[in-house]
């Protein structure tokens, strides 16, 4: 799997809210496929000291992310596996670490059935509307608010992708390549 089963966004200028959040999170859902696509197991559990995060980490969480605001905060769910079977009070990092001993395979599939699951739920989503997850003191969330968080993680988390994948294989740009494209457009690795 790579950043070409990831559908190709669609540019959307205007519009309703909903609309563009959905653009923006789908776009830096390409990007981070097309950052963390198509690597060596050994690509994707290097470090780069004095840092631990690593390509596996990165895709692990946010197969995670996925999870947690479209299955649990805005459902209000349990959550499904394997992520039920973890004592995150024992081990919160345990998404980052454990990731390095899973197969690219088995990693990239996690993720873009995270992918897949959370775009079905957040596809028929009003973004005003209250979501499962209240404030400590009871107060509703409202399901934009949720989506605009989901939408911080991946930009953080393709902004660390960005510079992995560059120090693992000299791979930059900002989006991946289009189906059609010009190959000699493309950004290629040195």
């Amino acid at each position: 799997m790579d950043y070409s089963d990831v559908a190709p966004t669609t540019e959307c200028y205007g519009g309703p809210e909903a609309a563009m959040i959905s653009f923006a999170l789908d776009r830096v859902r390409a990007q981070f496929a097309w950052k963390t696509g198509g690597l060596s197991a050994a690509q994707m559990r290097r470090t780069h000291p004095p840092s631990t995060l690593t390509i596996a980490g990165l895709i692990k969480h946010l197969a995670f992310v996925e999870e947690r605001y479209s299955r649990i905060h805005l459902q209000g769910l349990a959550p499904g596996a394997p992520w039920d079977a973890v004592d995150w009070s024992a081990d919160r990092e345990w998404d980052w670490h454990s990731a390095v001993d899973d197969e690219p395979d088995e990693l990239y599939a996690l993720w873009y059935d995270a992918v897949a699951r959370a775009k079905a739920v957040w596809a028929g989503v009003d973004p005003a509307a209250p979501a499962a997850l209240t404030t400590d003191d009871g107060a509703p969330v409202a399901a934009r608010r949720i989506l605009i968080d989901l939408l911080e993680e991946y930009l953080r988390h393709t902004g660390h992708a960005d510079l992995l994948r560059e120090a693992i294989d000299g791979l930059v740009g900002n989006d991946p390549p289009q189906a059609g494209a010009n190959a000699a457009d493309a950004p290629a690795a040195p």
